[in-house]
């Protein structure tokens, strides 16, 4: 028994040991990190194909190649190795080899590699470039997107010299008859997002969406919502095609023909939004996500279905109370797979379309993405946690058996501390349950008392989730605990806990935080007097309400935030959010604008200046009058970012700042370089 005792004892130290090693996480260390995605099973189910990027943050350049391994994750392999990006994987029908997307040549076009070996072959030379490209089942074309002039349709010449002229014209200005005049961070001068097929034999580009529309309907950060009909003679896709696009949320889903005719809307009925439409394997169904309530985009996103036979549609997950993420058909086309967002997680599900029946077949995972194997026993994913960043991973459907496939990020995992995440809930507004997350900092000490950061998160819509984001590993490598929930308006409790917030920005959500914070500051190891908040898009609005309704915190910092509400609404360009979010006659009483007079607390405001969702001239206004309060603010703008920074150009001193920030009114571990000199790009010299 003490021989046992005695083992145990050891083994513990040596445990403890092995922990002591490693060393804190920093700034650096998120850009040595190696994202791995675009999983793509081989249609014999054997392989797969995927992607992984690499940062090299000293010359602010990244770069993706493609790998190639055993589904099993054994005979791992690079297939590209090119100074360009190697993206979007497709397999050829015959699995030789792959079909990708290079930059290799200037614009984006699409390659084939044998997967044999050799070099690889460019297929297209279209000059516009080559979007998320999709095979069709044949093997003979595939279709993708381009942003094209409408009046010119696909002549190169035509948009090439039109796109020329106003780059280079004498004249430089934007002119618009109706909304959007910008959209997110581009002015659209009279380009339109188009998607185009290319036949491999005859090599002939064709046009399948003309007209004065964005086809597939716009997204932050690019679509490929449009797809295949199984036998290749149809495409189905997602547009917005009303009068006032800037006010409605009116996407719906189209069936086109190959030749790009007979077009006809299978989601009319609805005036609410409709979107990612996928052709089942048999070709019989189209499944769709769709939400109900007009011109609220963040009704519940449901998962439907539309018989192409009797023209019918259904929607599948009434019974499901949170919001439908992402969906893969079976093979059977009996039942469909999909992510949801529940609880600070993204599970995955399978639906039956007949009986509806939805069972969970991974829980507590971050799934960004999944395939399904054509052989319907295997799906592999991408997925991370606050202390392990994104890898892919296995599951048998049928056994449970789990595996991890790639290991990309080991090096860093075992010679850095990376915490996770412990989970608590409070109780909040109206007595609901509050889930908060909290990250413990480098070196943990039971008998130290450690300075406070909490994160509010944007959207106000969304969800903080337990996945890898840089804010959880650096701010604690740095000495800090830091604390993100889900107050009320997050998704993933409920589409009612959702709505809480619309139209009441200043309550729930604030006593939410307020009653987090009190169980906060009660923790043996959280320094009471040190206590800090950031927040980004509407947690930067929250940031400025903080300042206006409470001086607890030591310091703010407000990114991308809105100060006064009453110009917010004339000046962001998706009106329907404002419209609806901020819909009560007297909304202008939530705007901190109004509060100017309690203003006390410093206050670190970083704002992009193509940022069309939330105009930099909100933080302008606001540094402005802190400055003039005499109160201690600094300004960041971002000359080339919108609402999301560049993560390689702007992100280092995004987190850097904020370390100066906090350090200077907190403690904490000093920022590792000085803000002003990296923003004058000195550091890396």
């Amino acid at each position: 028994m003490f021989k046992k005792a005695s083992m145990l004892f050891t083994l513990l130290l040596l445990i403890s040991s092995i922990s002591a090693q490693k060393r804190a996480f920093t700034i650096e260390d998120l850009y040595k990190i190696k994202s791995v995605g675009s999983q793509v099973i081989s249609n014999d189910g054997s392989k797969v194909v995927f992607t992984v990027t690499e940062s090299d943050l000293k010359n602010a350049k990244s770069n993706t190649e493609i790998y190639l391994m055993n589904v099993d994750g054994t005979n791992q392999k690079q297939l590209t190795n090119n100074d360009a990006a190697d993206f979007n994987p497709i397999w050829k029908t015959d699995d030789s080899g792959i079909i990708f997307t290079s930059t290799r040549n200037g614009s984006s076009q699409l390659f084939c590699l044998p997967i044999s070996g050799g070099e690889a072959k460019q297929i297209t030379d279209y000059e516009f470039g080559i979007n998320s490209a999709k095979l069709s089942n044949d093997g003979n074309s595939v279709i993708f997107q381009a942003n094209i002039f409408p009046e010119c349709g696909i002549d190169v010449d035509c948009n090439s010299k039109t796109e020329n002229a106003m780059a280079k014209g004498a004249v430089q200005a934007h002119i618009a008859d109706s909304l959007f005049v910008r959209h997110w961070t581009e002015y659209c001068d009279g380009q339109y997002t188009h998607i185009l097929s290319y036949n491999f034999e005859t090599e002939q580009y064709k046009d399948l969406t003309p007209g004065y529309f964005n086809s597939p309907a716009f997204s932050a950060g690019g679509s490929d919502n449009y797809n295949f009909s199984p036998d290749g003679s149809f495409v189905t896709f997602d547009s917005k095609r009303v009068k006032n696009p800037a006010a409605s949320t009116n996407n719906d889903v189209f069936i086109v023909d190959i030749n790009g005719e007979n077009l006809i809307n299978i989601t009319k009925e609805n005036e609410a939004a409709d979107f990612s439409p996928k052709y089942s394997p048999d070709g019989k169904y189209i499944a769709y996500l769709t939400q109900l309530v007009p011109t609220f985009e963040s009704d519940r996103i449901r998962l439907a279905i539309y018989d192409v036979k009797n023209k019918s549609n259904k929607i599948l997950t009434d019974s499901f109370d949170n919001w439908v993420n992402s969906f893969e058909w079976n093979s059977d086309s009996k039942s469909i797979y999909f992510t949801g967002h529940e609880k600070g997680y993204l599970p995955l599900f399978s639906i039956n379309i007949e009986t509806q029946n939805i069972e969970k077949i991974i829980d507590k995972k971050v799934i960004y993405s999944f395939s399904i194997s054509p052989k319907k026993d295997f799906v592999i994913y991408t997925n991370s946690s606050v202390h392990k960043p994104v890898e892919m991973e296995y599951f048998n459907l049928s056994s449970k058996r789990e595996l991890e496939l790639t290991k990309f990020n080991k090096e860093i995992t075992n010679n850095i501390e990376m915490n996770p995440a412990e989970q608590v809930w409070v109780k909040g507004a109206d007595g609901k349950p509050v889930h908060v997350f909290i990250v413990k900092p480098f070196n943990f000490d039971t008998q130290k008392k450690y300075p406070l950061i909490i994160n509010v998160h944007g959207g106000p819509q969304y969800q903080w989730m337990d996945s890898f984001r840089g804010d959880w590993q650096v701010y604690p490598g740095y000495g800090y605990v830091v604390a993100f929930l889900n107050p009320h308006g997050s998704i993933g409790y409920g589409q009612e806990y959702t709505n809480a917030i619309s139209d009441d920005w200043d309550g729930k959500v604030y006593e939410d935080v307020m009653k987090v914070t009190d169980y906060l500051e009660k923790l043996d190891y959280v320094d009471a007097n040190k206590m800090g908040a950031m927040g980004w898009s509407y947690g930067g609005y929250f940031m400025n309400l903080l300042q206006a309704k409470t001086d607890r915190f030591k310091c703010l910092a407000s990114m991308m935030g809105i100060y006064d509400l009453k110009e917010f609404k004339d000046e962001t360009e998706e009106l329907w959010f404002a419209n609806w979010d901020l819909k009560r006659s007297d909304y202008e009483k939530m705007s901190p604008s109004k509060y100017e007079d309690n203003f006390k607390t410093p206050t670190l405001i970083i704002t992009g200046e193509k940022d069309y969702r939330i105009p930099y001239t909100q933080s302008l206004r606001y540094f402005t009058v802190l400055q003039n309060k005499g109160i201690d603010s600094r300004l960041i703008i971002f000359k080339n970012d919108g609402h999301w920074p560049s993560s390689l150009k702007s992100m280092p001193l995004y987190y850097n700042s904020h370390l100066e920030w906090f350090n200077k009114y907190l403690g904490g571990k000093k920022a590792p370089w000085d803000s002003k000199q990296l923003s004058r790009n000195l550091v890396f010299d």
